[in-house]
């Protein structure tokens, strides 16, 4: 046992070997497991059969595990700034609701920086890519290009372009992205704010991810 309890979850998975032979839980306990272990062996049963449990799993598990992804970061160390980054997003979460944004602003703040480590070139589109079926297409314009909103408040940065944004003046999302920005990623660093528990904003996250998703075109 370690004092991280994020560091313990990995230590024990580290160490766990399923046996052959061995299910995963069903989730529902009148469900059925699909016997076919091929794709292209799922007759149209198999598939009705799993697209029927397939809804109310999604239901009750997509709100749960996108919640669980930040909050494994609650212990992560910080590189630098005063808060690591699973502070940072509740912050961000916090003022914005403090500030009376609607719902998904507030979501769309929890989570915007998500993928900060494990992807950080790409995590504004890791965040976007997660709530694109459930919140506007403002909140997914913004996810996207926030890291280059950023850049007009650091000129001291190497190599930054502060005019990086520049390009989508005009656009119907520029001015909304740009006092996000301002407002709710670039100062939440701070360790002299209390924030909000992750508790406060589940009931949010859940009503956002029960909205009905919009499905995206297949890639060409």
């Amino acid at each position: 046992m370690t004092d991280n309890p994020a560091d313990d979850l990995l230590d024990a998975a580290r160490g766990h070997v399923r046996p052959s032979g061995v299910r995963s839980p069903l989730a529902g306990s009148d469900w059925t497991y699909i016997e076919a272990g091929n794709l292209e062996e799922f007759a149209a049963e198999d598939w009705a059969a799993m697209n029927k449990q397939r809804a109310p799993y999604l239901a009750s598990e997509i709100a749960k595990q996108a919640l669980q992804m930040l909050a494994a970061q609650k212990d992560a160390p910080s590189f630098g700034y005063q808060i690591n980054n699973y502070e940072h997003c509740l912050q961000a979460a916090t003022l914005a609701m403090r500030d009376g944004q609607d719902e998904e602003a507030v979501v769309v703040s929890l989570f915007h920086d998500l993928g900060f480590v494990i992807c950080n070139e790409t995590h504004g589109e890791f965040a976007a890519a997660m709530l694109r079926p459930y919140v506007s297409e403002r909140s997914t314009w913004m996810l996207e290009r926030h890291m280059i909103f950023q850049a007009i408040h650091c000129p001291s940065f190497p190599g930054v372009d502060v005019d990086a944004r520049e390009k989508w003046r005009g656009h119907p999302h520029f001015e909304w992205s740009a006092n996000w920005v301002r407002k709710y990623d670039i100062g939440t660093i701070v360790a002299d704010i209390e924030n909000a528990p992750l508790s406060a904003f589940e009931p949010m996250v859940q009503r956002i991810f029960a909205r009905p998703p919009k499905t995206a075109p297949l890639p060409d």
